[in-house]
């Protein structure tokens, strides 16, 4: 008896640690959470692929200059949950997204909010 309770608080902790490694990765750390940025730019990809959904665009920054930006969404199970399809974004689409970008400039971040595609508010 003494054994299966040692076994059962055992499982408990490696469950518990186990969750918070995984907790871990999905973590906000490299963002700047307390800021939302909207980009407007042009899609050059659209990956629908786990374990996240990612948005590629090309976006003129203030000199004129086109920075690349990825942007992460969750896993398509998620976003099908959230009204997204694999056919949501096309390359060449006009797109007006609010992302939490990345701390620094890097130019990544992730979907926050509101999405305009070819000047049409995205309702799912």
């Amino acid at each position: 008896m003494k054994r299966k309770f040692i076994a059962l608080v055992l499982a408990a902790v490696w469950i518990a640690g186990a969750s918070a490694l995984i907790r871990a990765h999905h973590g906000n750390a490299s963002l700047d959470t307390d800021k939302s940025v909207t980009l407007n730019g042009v899609v050059t990809e659209y990956l629908w692929s786990n374990p996240h959904v990612f948005l590629k665009i090309d976006v003129k920054d203030t000199s004129g200059e086109v920075r690349h930006w990825v942007i992460e969404a969750q896993n398509p199970i998620a976003q099908s949950n959230a009204g997204w399809s694999r056919s949501t974004f096309k390359p060449g689409d006009d797109v007006s997204i609010d992302i939490i970008p990345a701390k620094g400039t890097a130019p990544i971040g992730r979907f926050r909010g509101r999405i305009v595609i070819n000047g049409v508010v995205f309702k799912p």
